[in-house]
């Protein structure tokens, strides 16, 4: 399964809206999926009605954190956020941050980890000042990418 494309997300967020939905986004790399992941996906789903979540392309993730990033390709990536019961659509963006889709999609609430501060958050303001929330959630130590990378290159 590929992401949804930004008008596709953007009209099935709007209908969401209309029949009264919470709709909360959030967005990352998630190149190896671990636990820390999972608790920030569900969290986010708590504190809305529909999840949609922004996932960088590989170029953008190159971009970002480096060449010998991503380690799972853009497809498996989307596939395994999909595969998640608390995801409710996932969209893909080739840009550095998520700032044109969170203009576009105008979520309720607007969730980052808490490696964030709220001046740090991309679209931050763009919520904020449609009424919406922005939310950080508290991260479960030692549980990262960057982590998981360490300690495999440790253990080789």
């Amino acid at each position: 399964m590929v992401a949804i494309n930004w008008e596709i997300a953007i009209t099935q967020s709007n209908k969401w809206k209309e029949s009264g939905n919470k709709i909360v986004f959030t967005n990352g790399c998630y190149d190896l999926i671990h636990r820390g992941h999972i608790d920030l996906l569900s969290q986010a789903k708590n504190k809305g009605d529909k999840l949609i979540v922004g996932i960088n392309t590989d170029r953008s993730v190159q971009q970002l954190k480096g060449d010998d990033r991503p380690i799972q390709t853009y497809d498996d990536r989307v596939i395994i956020i999909n595969a998640i019961n608390c995801v409710d659509m996932v969209v893909g963006f080739d840009e550095d941050t998520p700032d044109k889709i969170i203009k576009e999609l105008l979520p309720d609430v607007l969730v980052k980890g808490g490696d964030y501060s709220i001046n740090q958050i991309v679209g931050a303001d763009t919520v904020i000042a449609h009424g919406g929330n922005v939310e950080i959630i508290d991260l479960i130590e030692g549980k990262s990418t960057s982590s998981l990378i360490n300690h495999i290159l440790k253990t080789k």
